[in-house]
């Protein structure tokens, strides 16, 4: 479900059985590192929308958290703990954060939630068409990744 008012209704008549929630992690630059700071974002929020599809009823879908790159470590990892401490209060049993930022496979093991990162794909010069292939066939590849993580309870 998508953080909008008609899946929010959705959420509170359905909340048993929403366990699962997913934050995308968008990491936002000015510097040198811009463009690719830009194609991370780009590309995790445009795979969220097609994760989403997939799991509708079964997960919700954050807005992304966008957080400066220059922003140290430590304050990351606090920002997100405290985004953990209130989704697990809210009876969340499974927490994903999704990212192309390979920061935080460095991180995760400091977080509660699981990382999923993925390498962010040049989309720019794509056709609609060849993108939303693209996106479905890393979506398709999740799956397997979810179903694993539920099942173990992770």
């Amino acid at each position: 479900m998508k953080w909008i008012s008609q899946d929010i209704d959705m959420f509170l008549k359905e909340k048993q059985y929403v366990d699962t929630v997913v934050m995308p992690l968008l990491p936002v630059s000015f510097g040198e590192d811009i463009k690719q700071s830009v194609a991370m974002t780009e590309f995790i929020s445009l795979l969220s929308v097609q994760l989403e599809r997939q799991f509708r009823g079964r997960l919700i879908m954050l807005p992304g958290y966008s957080y400066l790159r220059t922003v140290p470590e430590d304050r990351l990892v606090n920002s997100i703990k405290e985004w953990e401490e209130e989704l697990k209060a809210q009876g969340f049993k499974h927490i994903f954060h999704l990212t192309s930022d390979s920061l935080w496979k460095g991180l995760e093991s400091s977080l509660e939630g699981g990382v999923i990162w993925l390498p962010s794909l040049p989309l720019e010069h794509m056709d609609e068409n060849y993108k939303n292939s693209i996106l479905e066939d890393q979506v398709k590849q999740l799956l397997n990744l979810f179903v694993q993580k539920w099942q173990n309870g992770e």
